[in-house]
């Protein structure tokens, strides 16, 4: 079992035709039942053609109807990230996972008023997207470093996500799903919208969760762990160990009156019950120690 996509989900790529929707496609393509999911592409300007094999159509909507896809991953260049975003929330996918970075935070804002009242998820954007090891991968992360187990990973950064999920691997854990929810300002889901979906997977025991500075997101995901949450939660926070005059996260990691450092984040996390460390390197060992 997984949560949000398994080798029964069928994809689209939007920005198919371009350098880096192509290389990610055919990778993506390759990783275990890769073949049979990604079924479509999207280019308005490039309709009937296709991508070694697989159909280009004019509009999402065009790609849903023709193949039943029901998840988009979009590529596009971060002027036009947004509305590809909305195109897709208009065809009523159930999942969207945004990789481009740099989209504006206007756009952005505006994108998530619209989506209000729709049942589309996103992850994303400025994300490395979400795998169910051994089953499908959607996004840029190298396949290769993920097994199939019972470990649920959600990060906001896409290197720590790769170096959490290098220190399951070392510990011998495997994952059921992993997903950088990336940390632009203006997002999809949250540490809390992944959390629930563990918390209700019969087949994730444990959570490892990686925040970054800034905002508070991760203070409301621990308050909900403190009354809801049933299996174990590990979590670091980045930023914690930068070198002075320097700071870990991404542009969405700002700080404001005290609010969102690393200490303040760590201290709510632990008080609500997360086992929490303030050394990157011993992610993977924690969390082991916590199944034990």
């Amino acid at each position: 079992m997984s949560i949000l996509i398994d080798r029964n989900s069928r994809v689209i790529t939007q920005g198919i035709t371009g350098k880096t929707g192509q290389f990610h496609t055919r990778m993506c393509r390759e990783y275990a039942y890769g073949q049979q999911c990604f079924v479509a592409g999207v280019n308005p300007r490039k309709p009937g053609e296709d991508f070694e094999g697989i159909p280009i159509y004019g509009t999402v909507k065009e790609a849903k109807e023709a193949t039943g896809a029901n998840v988009s991953v979009i590529y596009v260049p971060p002027q036009f990230a947004a509305s590809a975003i909305d195109e897709a929330v208009e065809a009523d996918l159930d999942l969207v996972i945004c990789i481009t970075e740099g989209i504006p935070v206007r756009d952005m804002i505006r994108t998530r008023y619209k989506m209000e009242g729709r049942r589309t998820r996103l992850i994303g954007p400025n994300c490395p997207g979400i795998i169910t090891p051994d089953e499908i991968k959607i996004g840029i992360m190298p396949g290769y470093i993920h097994k199939k187990g019972r470990i649920g990973v959600v990060s906001r950064s896409g290197t720590l996500t790769y170096e959490a999920v290098a220190q399951l691997m070392e510990q011998g854990l495997g994952q059921s799903t992993c997903i950088g929810i990336g940390g632009d300002p203006v997002n999809g889901l949250k540490h809390l919208d992944v959390l629930q979906l563990f918390n209700e997977d019969e087949e994730t025991d444990a959570v490892l969760m990686v925040g970054e500075i800034g905002g508070t997101d991760e203070e409301a995901c621990a308050h909900w762990v403190k009354e809801h949450m049933r299996k174990p939660v590990v979590g670091f926070i980045a930023g914690v160990t930068a070198p002075p005059g320097k700071r870990m996260g991404h542009a969405g990691a700002i700080i404001s009156g005290g609010k969102g450092t690393a200490q303040e984040k760590l201290a709510v996390m632990e008080a609500c019950g997360i086992q929490v460390t303030r050394n990157p390197a011993e992610m993977g060992k924690l969390l082991k120690s916590a199944l034990n």
